[in-house]
């Protein structure tokens, strides 16, 4: 295809900002058409010359539509998949797969008989400092990793309310850097022990989750890491990765709005980290979805698979176990 034909279901946050970057920022792919719960709501987007829909499957049953991206909610994403595989349209889905193993495999095994590209929405992948780190990896310049270490802690907690449907922490937040450990090294992480506290805000406690956690890793090369995680900083988003290799270390560190710094007597002054993941990981965004179109324009396979966005799942699964359990947790017993 010279031209890919796209249509974005779900008009959130992320399907916002999916639909602007294929309008505005891919040459080879066109915006057809958006949908979402209502009307008023596909609009969010505000793009002229959409068309906007209330019913995803309207979109599905056009032909002109070569391939759709899925940020609808997360408890739909079984059913979109499932509908999008039967209608031959190639999909980009925003993480998880589904809320089960059980439902991964069936929507995995469903995607694979339609012969239809599948790609799943681990964004930090193509973040221009992350990728940088793996590309000294692959180089051989960090040498065999032998020590990964991921921080990734918010600002302040989502709001109650979402706190309730994501799913827990490791599954919310820690599972974007379970990809990330298994990206950087381009190594499986074969055990985990995680530990955690209720730090930030007893509603979290409350809810049966956490806010404050650790997790180490243990690598299939004997490779060992490092995954922390909080709801709330107190200073803004704080999102660093470090590989210690057997020639060097290389450090992914925070971005921030300009490179300036200057000194007077009471210490080095910088700017504050950009503040959260809208504002952080705006060419992540923009990368992923141009990775998804020049997999359909070139025919090649999708970067991130739907067994990357399993083996994460499988991941947190394993993560919470170890907590829940107090012991190290190895992969194998999840699946």
């Amino acid at each position: 295809m010279d031209r890919i034909r796209l249509a974005v279901l779900g008009m959130g946050r992320q399907g916002q900002i999916h639909s602007q970057n294929i309008a505005y920022r891919i040459p080879q792919a066109e915006l057809v058409a958006v949908s979402d719960i209502t009307l008023e709501r596909a609009a969010a987007a505000g793009i002229d010359g959409v068309d906007l829909y209330d019913d995803y499957r309207e979109i599905l049953a056009r032909p002109d539509i070569d391939a759709i991206v899925i940020a609808t909610s997360t408890d739909t994403h079984e059913e979109v998949i499932r509908a999008a595989a039967k209608a031959g349209k190639h999909m980009f889905c925003e993480k998880p797969i589904a809320t089960t193993l059980e439902a991964i495999d069936e929507v995995l095994a469903v995607v694979e008989a339609s012969n239809v590209k599948f790609m799943v929405g681990f964004n930090r992948r193509f973040d221009p400092t992350f990728s940088q780190v793996r590309k000294l990896v692959t180089d051989g310049v960090v040498g065999d990793p032998m020590i990964v270490n991921i921080t990734s802690r918010d600002p302040q907690p989502p709001h109650l309310e979402y706190l309730k449907v994501c799913g827990g922490i490791f599954f919310d937040t820690t599972v974007h850097d379970f990809d990330m450990a298994r990206f950087l090294t381009g190594d499986e992480i074969v055990e985990v022990y995680a530990t955690g506290s209720v730090l930030v805000d007893e509603r979290i406690g409350a809810l049966g989750d956490l806010d404050t956690t650790m997790v180490t890793l243990k690598f299939a090369s004997g490779a060992v890491g490092s995954i922390n995680n909080s709801r709330r900083t107190g200073y803004s988003y704080d999102q660093r990765v470090e590989v210690f290799g057997k020639r060097s270390c290389a450090f992914g560190n925070n971005e921030t709005p300009t490179r300036v710094e200057y000194v007077n007597p009471e210490g080095t002054h910088s700017d504050t980290p950009l503040y959260f993941n809208i504002e952080r990981y705006p060419e992540a965004f923009y990368g992923e979805i141009r990775a998804f179109t020049d997999c359909l324009v070139n025919d090649t396979p999708a970067p991130v698979t739907g067994a990357d966005g399993r083996k994460a799942v499988v991941l947190s699964m394993a993560a919470k176990k170890s907590w829940q359990e107090n012991r190290p947790v190895k992969i194998s017993e999840i699946g």
